[in-house]
This record gives C-alpha cells, structure tokens and sequence, in this order.
C-alpha cells in the first residue's frame, strides 16, 4: 500500500480508503470481515457519514483495540431522527448525533470532522455563517476532531470550500463520468439515464476545483470513484465503455490534490479488488485508451490528464507532473513560488525537452506536449 500526505492536515493516509455506506446492510460479523481485510491490505481512512445507529455499533466493535490505526472521517450534521437519516445544522441535534458517533464508534476522537454535504449556496450559508460552525470550531477546540473538512459534490461549493481557509480536506465525488458534468446542486443529475450529447473532457470547474485544491493545499479524499457501479457495465455507463475498478481508481489518484479514494465495499473480496491497485501493470490501469477510443463522449482531446502515457521520456522528464505544474503555474498571473520549488525539485525540467515528440505519439488525447514543454520552460524561468 502506498501513502499520500492529505494536504495541510499532514496525516498520510493509505491512497485505498473505506468507504463504509455499504456497511450498513451487513451485520457486526461481516462489517468485522470487511474491516479486518482492509487493514490486512495497509488501508488506514475510514468515512463513516452514516447516522444509522447499529452500522455505527458494527464499526465500533470492530475498531476495537486497534482505533490507533485507523484515521476516520466523522460528519457533523448527519443524525438519525424518527427512525431515518436527516441531515441537519441544529446545533442541539449535530451534538446528540456526534456524541453517538463518538459512543458507538468507542472513541474520544475524530481524525477529520467533516461539514457534512454541503450542495447549494443555502447549504453553504446555513453551515458557515451561524451557530453550526462555532461549534465545529469548539470541537476543534476541544480536540474532539482533529481536522475540519467538509462533504461536498457540487465542484462550487467545494471551491469555495478551498478558498475558505477553514477547511483543510473536501470529500468530493471524483470518477469520469461525473468529471464531464457541469456544476450542479442536484446530486441526482450526476445519475441521468444518458448524458447529453456533446459532453467531452473535464469540466473546465472541476478541471480548476482540483488545481485549486492542489494550490491552497486542501487534500481531497474521492466518494463515488466507481459513480454507484455504473462506470462497470457498458450499458449503463456514459460512454458506451466499461472501465474496471482499478481504471477507475487510477483516474481519482491522477487528479490534482487527491490522497485517498473512498472505495465501497459489500465483501473482503471487493476490497481485495481495490487494493489490487496497488500491483497493477500500467496495461491494467490504463484508463486513458478506454475514454479516448470510446463511442460515445469521447474524452478530453488536447487536454491533459495527466496518465502517464507519455512515458518513457528519452531524458527521463516526468511530463505528466511538469504538465500539472505548468497547469497550477498557469492558474496565476506568476508561478506561485510553492509550486516552483515542487517543479525545482524535480529531477529533470521542461528546458531539457529535446522535441523528438515520442511522448505525443503515445498521448491518447492529442495533447501538444512539446508546445507545452516550452511554454513551461517559460513559466519557470528564474
């Protein structure tokens, strides 16, 4: 299992994550099996943004002894009234239904207390701008979370979240099919029968949502990688195609400023799918002939994605961080200078490009990377 640093929390998280919403149709025994394999496998996130009570007593149990390994993703606002889920900003509720989490979860604790689903600008308002934040910052306070975050699917809202300075981590639904889609406040327009025609490529706002991230150092953890499984069957995904989890997962971790990707799980055996991740070939990661060569909503022509296509360089440049970089560079008026030491530290620069133009050969998107060198040359120069 490999690492990554969740932005300015500074705590490295496994890049598989758990993300336990299945959890709730299984009972203590199996939530256990599916726990004791993740972590057998290195995964060391869990998100629990459940309120309902027995999923959170099966977590519980089976964190017992060993919360030390774990970091958890807990929600303020998700609560468990008259038999159901509601999410809520009262504060009074918020703090019945923490102390609950807290309980059941046999903790005094959370790694990182997330604003819980914040989709519209009324969302933003109510948990921003009033008593619901004081008392996220009063648990902060207190040590009962140690980092605030916030659950978002909407790419403005999760802009404005970075922009905040509060929040350090955004819980964000990344996979490409949603990655098409234009900002929205109904998470029910990311799961339409067909997307319209026309659609390709990242969306220029979530495009900018992960270089933004990525700038102010705001770590995303992934919900959603596999958009509700839609992304397995050909029939039902978007673009005509199937990806597998491994191609789906290779595509969140490709994205500016994403540490962990909060995969599902209803088995050990879907875990072990995941972690598989973690020894596969390039072949079997490789998301970007799938999308470039599909039937429908073909994907990002002159755009990159950064997938490491373009490898190997003849001079060893890694071009697909020296692309990010020129990107995050390119955001500003000047290269920012945390971004210019990342570039400086690389072990070979865009002025070393040769222009023999392999990598543009190998690019399945049609990207003009040796124009790009040149502008990045440019962008860096002292």
């Amino acid at each position: 299992m490999r690492y990554r640093r969740l932005g300015k929390t500074g705590l490295m998280v496994s890049e598989i994550g758990f993300g336990a919403e299945w959890m709730e149709r299984h009972d203590a025994r199996e939530c256990k099996a599916v726990l004791d394999r993740a972590e057998e496998l290195g995964i060391n996130i869990l998100d629990c943004w459940m309120s309902e009570p027995n999923v959170r007593t099966s977590l519980g149990q089976a964190l017992a002894g060993r919360r030390e390994r774990w970091y958890i993703q807990g929600h303020i606002g998700s609560t468990w009234q008259g038999g159901q889920y509601v999410r809520t900003r009262d504060v009074e509720q918020c703090q019945t239904a923490f102390e609950d989490l807290l309980a059941r979860l046999q903790t005094d604790y959370i790694d990182l207390g997330m604003i819980h689903f914040v989709d519209r600008q009324a969302d933003w308002d109510a948990a921003m701008d009033g008593p619901y934040i004081e008392y996220v910052k009063r648990l902060k306070a207190q040590g009962k979370i140690r980092h605030i975050g916030m659950s978002t699917h909407n790419p403005a809202m999760a802009k404005k979240a970075a922009e905040h300075g509060l929040v350090e981590a955004i819980l964000f639904s990344v996979n490409p099919a949603f990655d098409l889609l234009p900002p929205t406040d109904d998470i029910d327009d990311y799961f339409v029968d067909e997307y319209q025609a026309g659609l390709g490529g990242i969306d220029p706002a979530r495009a900018e949502l992960y270089k933004l991230c990525e700038q102010h150092d705001v770590g995303i953890t992934v919900m959603k990688p596999y958009a509700g499984g839609r992304l397995f069957d050909a029939g039902r995904s978007p673009f005509g195609v199937a990806l597998t989890p491994v191609q789906c997962i290779h595509y969140c971790l490709t994205r500016p400023a994403v540490a962990a990707v909060m995969a599902g799980y209803d088995t050990p055996e879907h875990v072990e799918q995941a972690v598989a991740y973690e020894t596969a070939t390039d072949e079997d990661k490789d998301y970007a002939s799938v999308l470039a060569g599909a039937p429908k909503h073909t994907f990002g022509q002159g755009e990159c994605t950064y997938c490491g296509h373009c490898r190997p360089c003849p001079v060893d440049i890694d071009i697909a961080m020296v692309n990010k970089y020129h990107d995050l560079a390119a955001m500003q008026p000047e290269a920012p200078a945390a971004v210019k030491a990342h570039y400086l530290a690389l072990e070979h620069h865009a002025d070393e490009c040769i222009g023999c133009k392999s990598c543009e050969d190998r690019c399945p998107f049609g990207v003009k990377i040796a124009e790009r060198m040149v502008r990045t040359a440019e962008l860096f120069k002292d």
